[in-house]
C-alpha cells in the first residue's frame, strides 16, 4: 500500500538556528547539491510587503509579520523539494514548529557560543535584535533558544565547517539516510 504522502526523500528541508549561524549561506549551497529550490522566508516576507523586515515592524507591527511568517512557512513546507532557511526567531513560535517538524525534515544548525562570538562583528549593523544589547543579553538569547532548536530531526555542529564544507557533509549525509531507508524491491 503506497503512503500518499511525500516520502523523506521528497520531504523539503528546513534550515533552523540562531542568527548568523549560516542558514542562508548553508542553505542555498545546500540546495544546489541537492536540485531543490532555495527559499529564505524573511526574503520572502519582504517581498510581500515591498519592504525590508525593519519597516515592516515599524509600519505593520510585529504581529503582522509573524503571521505572514506563518502562511509562508505552512506554504512552502508543504511543497516537495524545498531548502527553507527561517528567521531565528520564527522556530520560537510553537506553531511553526509543529508545521516544520511535521511537514519536512528540520535540520539544526548549532554553533557554541564562543563560535558564534567570533562572528559578532560582521552580524551587528545588519541585525536589529543585536542593537543596544549588552554580549551579556545576547548570550542569555543564545542560551533560552538553544533549548527550543533542540526540538529537530537533525544537527550539525557548525564550529568547525566552511560553509561549503557544511552543505556538502549535510548532502552527504541525507543522501546516505535516503539510500538507507528507501524502499527495496526484491
Amino acid at each position: 500500500m503506497r503512503n500518499f504522502g511525500l516520502s523523506i526523500r521528497e520531504k523539503s528541508i528546513v534550515c533552523i538556528g540562531f542568527m548568523g549561524v549560516g542558514k542562508t549561506t548553508v542553505g542555498k549551497m545546500l540546495a544546489r547539491r541537492l536540485y531543490r529550490n532555495f527559499i529564505d522566508v524573511d526574503v520572502e516576507i519582504e517581498k510581500e510587503f515591498s519592504m525590508p523586515i525593519p519597516q515592516i515592524f515599524e509600519t505593520y507591527g510585529e504581529k503582522a509579520f509573524r503571521e505572514k511568517e506563518k502562511e509562508l512557512i505552512r506554504k512552502f513546507s508543504q511543497q516537495p523539494l524545498n531548502v527553507i532557511s527561517v528567521g531565528g526567531g520564527a522556530f520560537l513560535q510553537e506553531e511553526i514548529r509543529e508545521i516544520c517538524m511535521t511537514n519536512c525534515v528540520v535540520l539544526f544548525l548549532d554553533i557554541t557560543w564562543e563560535s558564534w562570538k567570533e562572528r559578532i562583528h560582521i552580524l551587528s549593523d545588519s541585525r536589529p535584535l543585536l542593537k543596544g544589547r549588552s554580549l551579556e543579553d545576547i548570550e542569555r538569547l543564545f542560551y533560552e533558544r538553544q533549548s527550543i532548536y533542540s526540538l529537530n530531526h537533525s544537527t550539525l555542529q557548525v564550529d568547525n565547517f566552511q560553509a561549503e564544507e557544511a552543505a556538502e557533509y549535510i548532502a552527504d549525509a541525507l543522501k546516505l539516510s535516503w539510500e538507507i531507508h528507501a524502499p527495496h524491491s526484491n
